[in-house]
């Protein structure tokens, strides 16, 4: 071999193990600056930028339906306009208008429709499940802003969405006698949560997930309004799964109702033609609206509306009418629901007529008639009779009557009661949303809350919550009455009736 062609392949190996030598720092150094750039997919409306934060990909403030303000508020939903350059969803959006501090009365705006993707990868073959997180706040308060994606996205790999939607008097304030474009006012919230749905239905699986499976999740009023999905035919086929914890068709109003709820507020700002309300100003209407609810006890004064149009008569007989789908459903109360209203109303510990009426309207005999039963069987002692009662009437038969009718119309069900101490109104959410690297459990809360969200989980995933620690959760039927006892020592009982006061309307609060 000549010395030019000796030289030539030196050169050559040397190149070669150069190359293998910082290749991988090569690879690392790209690498780097791919994840430290901001994520970027395309939605139907154009393409939206993100963050990478823990183990997910995290897009806030998503516009998923065109603002409802100026001459659109109290209307319909519409779809978004295109925007033509990368929309920036790294921080939260602004919170639908609500009741805020004594300082500052008006907390978030009119602009507030927007909603929150967590997602631990974008391939569009991921197929991943989808949860939609629907808050509560009586439906007149709180965001999606408000609950933490990652608890489901991170260790779980369920594309985790959380909405907002429009509340109180932007909502759910009646104005169907205003003509057409008010037809639906009553349902606005309602109609938000089914455009956020059809949003998902569209986009979702530009985000990993499977929009054939997705399961809509809420609690409290993010409970009640979830379940008007299931009486409302436009929600049909956007959803597979359904999980509503303390909440179920009781805040579905009469239209009488809700146009005495607005008498109210118009009573507070001193108006006589509903047409005024059209043009007041936003901070003008939450005052009113505050006004008018008077703390917890206008927990069910607004919400959806049976207005002939999204929602017809009955949900129940809605349901029954329907059949069997084959949507999923896991529904159920918890033991000391009404310790939490209680507190926030003191009247409730020792309720007479006054208080009760102020809760459920003309509905109040009934509680009150069980109330005063429920004295001799405690004893005289009120508080405990009270907190019995109105846990019962303010929740747990409306979770029982809805296990019942949706297990009569032979749809996959599967019930709860949830007892782990405290025990109270939302106290199984910091479970729910397992999140060791955010909250503090306890040695004995640890076990507990990993396998409570491991039922979350599967239910999510499966369409059943399945086997966890060999301890089976099987469906609820009118044969088997089979719920789930969420406690230390989980098991699956048989209960051969739920409480229900047939003479109680469906509605949990009524005026005429």
């Amino acid at each position: 071999m000549s010395l030019a062609k000796k030289k030539k392949l030196l050169l050559i190996i040397a190149t070669s193990l150069l190359f293998a030598i910082t290749r991988p720092y090569a690879w690392g150094q790209s690498r780097q600056k791919t994840n430290a750039q901001a994520p970027v997919t395309k939605t139907d409306n154009g393409y939206i930028k993100g963050i990478r934060a823990q183990n997910s990909f995290v897009f806030k403030g998503i516009p998923y339906e065109a603002p409802r303000t100026g001459q659109f508020r109290f209307m319909a939903p519409a779809r978004h306009k295109d925007w033509p350059d990368t929309l920036n969803c790294q921080q939260f959006g602004s919170v639908s208008a609500q009741p805020g501090s004594k300082e500052h009365p008006l907390h978030g705006s009119e602009d507030g429709l927007f909603l929150n993707v967590y997602t631990p990868s974008l391939s569009h073959k991921a197929k991943m499940p989808v949860l939609v997180w629907v808050h509560g706040g009586s439906m007149v308060g709180g965001s999606g802003n408000g609950e933490n994606g990652h608890a489901f996205a991170d260790r779980d790999s369920i594309v985790t969405v959380t909405i907002n939607y429009r509340l109180g008097v932007f909502g759910f304030m009646y104005l169907g006698d205003l003509g057409p474009a008010y037809k639906t006012s009553g349902n606005n919230g309602l109609l938000d949560l089914i455009q956020a749905l059809k949003w998902v239905k569209a986009n979702i699986k530009r985000f990993g997930g499977d929009p054939g499976r997705v399961t809509v999740m809420g609690e409290s009023a993010g409970a009640k309004l979830s379940s008007a999905l299931i009486a409302a035919p436009k929600a049909k086929g956007l959803f597979s799964g359904m999980i509503l914890e303390s909440g179920g068709f009781q805040c579905i109003r009469d239209t009488m109702t809700a146009k005495l709820i607005r008498k109210r507020v118009m009573d507070r700002l001193g108006i006589e033609d509903p047409r005024d309300l059209l043009d007041l100003p936003t901070q003008k209407l939450i005052a009113a609206e505050a006004a008018v609810l008077g703390g917890a006890k206008g927990t069910n004064y607004f919400g959806p509306v049976m207005d002939g149009i999204i929602l017809n008569n009955s949900p129940y007989a809605y349901v029954s009418k329907e059949g069997r789908n084959m949507v999923r459903y896991m529904v159920g109360s918890n033991e000391n629901e009404s310790k939490i209203f209680m507190d926030m109303d003191r009247r409730l510990y020792h309720p007479d007529s006054t208080v009760i009426s102020d809760w459920f309207g003309i509905n109040y005999p009934y509680c009150l008639s069980d109330y005063k039963t429920a004295l001799q069987q405690y004893k005289d002692k009120d508080t405990l009779a009270a907190a019995s009662v109105l846990s019962q009437y303010m929740y747990q038969m409306h979770t029982g009557r809805l296990a019942d009718t949706l297990a009569a119309a032979s749809r996959s069900t599967w019930v709860y009661r949830y007892q782990y101490p405290p025990a109270n109104h939302g106290s199984e959410l910091r479970y729910v949303w397992y999140a060791p690297e955010k909250v503090k459990y306890t040695a004995e809360e640890t076990p507990f809350a990993q396998a409570l969200h491991r039922y979350w989980v599967q239910f999510i995933r499966d369409g059943r919550p399945g086997i966890v620690n060999n301890i089976n959760w099987g469906p609820y039927t009118l044969q088997s009455q089979s719920v789930m006892m969420l406690k230390a020592n989980f098991c699956l009982q048989k209960i051969k009736k739920f409480f229900n006061n047939p003479h109680q309307p469906s509605a949990c609060f009524l005026l005429r």
